[in-house]
């Protein structure tokens, strides 16, 4: 889909640096001017590179685990010389990059304002996402001609300038226009069609994005909340805002494989190589175990169950009582991977559904506790469109012809939550709360596609409407509709549901910023408050400060979690993704020794915590 269109552009980029060598001006099959629509399908379809990064921020947030290449992210690491993880970096500095500045200029040179509009809308989200993954980055050095280095700007000004943008854009869009676009936009456009009322509200939606990552600041309640409560009112506001990446698809049939979903079965990315982690297990099935403070093991039960074979904490999603009406989560049905019913019968079945049993991996290996994780698709092999058994088109949001997820109206609405919580407004808390919950129980169930018994080769194991039964269940019982204490821990770990796994980037800003539930006294953890070299040290699931009960970093305190990071990282967790490799490492080594307070060329620069994660300004 269109993805000629980005060759074209790039072409152009190069032939017109070179036009003192080579005339191509006249050349109609590399023009030295494109129209500003033009670039818009290419552009967008960019945003793939957020799937393809995922695999690395997957498993630093316990949604995935990874046996595969990106193994050295599950630990908190990073690999040494590769490009791997710069895939964000890529999409703002190259893939989009120029594309973006020239559909900007010339879309406002030609007073085309809606277009242009479009354009910041979008660089607003892309250079916001680039801030939070990689952190700081060159900013007013990235597209001036003829440098041959480019120094870097810190995270705090990027921040500014995205919302910046998001803003702009927002007054771009609501400027009359009375240009007849035709098609230009419509057909172009795969994100929202060239709806002008819904790109104002994802201009919004990045801001509340924005300023909800600074939550945990100190200023937070006097300087953010109450801009982020105002972009709130006029962002998302129900499911179909929603802002996904339509594509082209055709599995097997597509021209080109890069037409379906990075996380299709046609393209084979995530097989079993990538899986879901015991944590995602935990929270999905309300099986969070119980540890013994004095030795850091599970506390085992005297039921003889294999697989419930440890003492529950209180949980927070869900719980084990599925037979009692609303306690039932239907979401882990579909957004979780299960062996179980392998032959696709009895999908409208509530009892058949809420048999099925879950199992989660470790942080780079399919066995854990309890049992294997399966792949994303449900079997215990890896993801096959072809043979006796297979997995068909997959499922879900993992089938070659699902949309890309960017964000959604009940992400929005839990930074709502948060902002309202903070304030102390607990009333206000609690209902963006339960909207949040309503709001991705709609989004779950849009991309459910059940799987047919008579062929057996991949779907969803749950029908539509079986689904929304018993989301409407759960929401009017004790975890959304009937919760009297609204805690933090609600909030932060529905929108962690919400948000898996598509929305990892945004689930690894949370637990940041609350950093990652370490125990440490002071401003912020670090050796010797917070970790070791061989230890961290996290609240235990009883302390009421603790955010994201049941999560443990890989050398926690207590079993399974007692392994050990890389030893460059001086005990660390990953606070951030390197910058592109063969970017900056290769072309830009001095502007990174620059960096402060820990230089990107050191050995641990990705332990380096990022300026939303402080609660003032960076150290000196």
């Amino acid at each position: 889909m269109k993805k000629v269109i980005l060759f074209l552009i790039s072409f152009v980029f190069i032939a017109t640096g070179c036009q003192k060598y080579l005339d191509v001006n006249k050349n109609i099959d590399a023009p030295d001017q494109v129209d500003g629509y033009l670039y818009l399908a290419g552009i967008q379809q960019q945003y793939e590179g957020i799937y393809w990064d995922i695999r690395a921020i997957g498993p630093l947030t316990q949604m995935m685990g990874t046996s595969g290449s990106y193994s050295t992210y599950a630990v908190n690491s990073y690999i040494p010389g590769s490009d791997a993880a710069g895939e964000t970096w890529r999409i703002v500095y190259w893939n989009q990059g120029m594309n973006l500045e020239n559909l900007i200029n010339q879309s406002e040179a030609a007073e085309d304002w809606t277009l242009a509009g479009i354009g910041y809308a979008i660089k607003a989200f892309s250079w916001d996402l680039l801030a939070k993954v990689n952190v700081d980055a060159p900013l007013k050095d990235a597209f001036v001609p003829g440098l041959l280095s480019h120094d870097y700007d810190y995270e705090k000004d990027i921040y500014a300038q995205a919302r910046e943008w998001a803003y702009k854009a927002i007054e771009l869009l609501e400027k009359p226009d009375d240009h007849n676009y035709g098609s230009k936009i419509t057909a172009n456009d795969f994100i929202y069609g060239g709806d002008k009322s819904k790109w104002i509200k994802f201009a919004y939606s990045v801001i509340v994005r924005n300023l909800a990552s600074l939550s945990n600041k100190t200023n937070f309640s006097s300087e953010y909340a109450q801009e982020l409560i105002t972009a709130a009112g006029k962002a998302f506001q129900t499911p179909d805002d929603d802002a996904t990446l339509k594509i082209a698809a055709g599995s097997q049939q597509a021209p080109y494989s890069d037409y379906n979903n990075f996380w299709g079965t046609a393209r084979g990315n995530l097989s079993r190589t990538y899986f879901q982690h015991e944590y995602a297990v935990q929270l999905f099935t309300g099986t969070v175990p119980q540890y013994d403070p004095s030795t850091g093991e599970k506390i085992r039960n005297d039921e003889g169950n294999d697989y419930h074979p440890y003492k529950l904490a209180d949980q927070i999603v869900t719980d084990t009582l599925v037979n009692v009406t609303g306690h039932y989560d239907p979401r882990v049905a579909v957004k979780l991977g299960t062996t179980s019913n392998p032959t696709y019968l009895n999908l409208d079945n509530a009892d058949s559904v809420k048999a099925y049993k879950y199992y989660g991996g470790s942080f780079t290996g399919t066995a854990g506790p309890i049992g294997s994780a399966p792949s994303f698709y449900g079997r215990n092999a890896s993801s096959q469109y072809s043979g006796t058994v297979h997995d068909g088109i997959g499922r879900w949001i993992y089938r070659d012809n699902a949309p890309y997820i960017l964000t959604t109206c009940a992400e929005i609405k839990f930074c709502l939550a948060e902002a309202y919580w903070k304030l102390g407004k607990k009333a206000e808390a609690l209902n963006a709360f339960k909207e949040g919950v309503k709001a991705d129980m709609e989004t779950t169930a849009r991309y459910i596609t059940p799987g047919k018994s008579e062929s057996a080769t991949g779907g969803d194991k749950i029908s539509k409407g079986l689904f929304t039964s018993l989301a409407d269940k759960y929401v009017a019982g004790p975890f959304v509709n009937g919760l009297s204490d609204l805690t933090l821990s609600h909030i932060m770990m529905q929108k962690w549901i919400a948000l898996y796994p598509w929305g990892a980037p945004e689930a690894w800003v949370d637990m940041r910023k609350y950093h990652y539930d370490i125990a440490y006294s002071g401003d912020y953890p670090k050796n010797g408050n917070g970790w070791t070299n061989t230890i961290i040290d996290q609240k235990w699931d009883t302390d009421p400060d603790k955010v994201y009960k049941g999560l443990y970093l890989m050398p926690a305190q207590v079993q399974n979690r007692k392994g050990s990071y890389d030893l460059k990282n001086e005990g660390a967790p990953c606070y951030r993704l390197r910058p592109r490799y063969n970017s900056e490492y290769m072309w830009n080594l001095k502007s990174l020794e620059s960096l402060k307070p820990i230089p990107g060329t050191a050995d641990n620069y990705q332990t380096s915590i990022p300026w939303f994660a402080y609660p003032g300004e960076l150290p000196n």
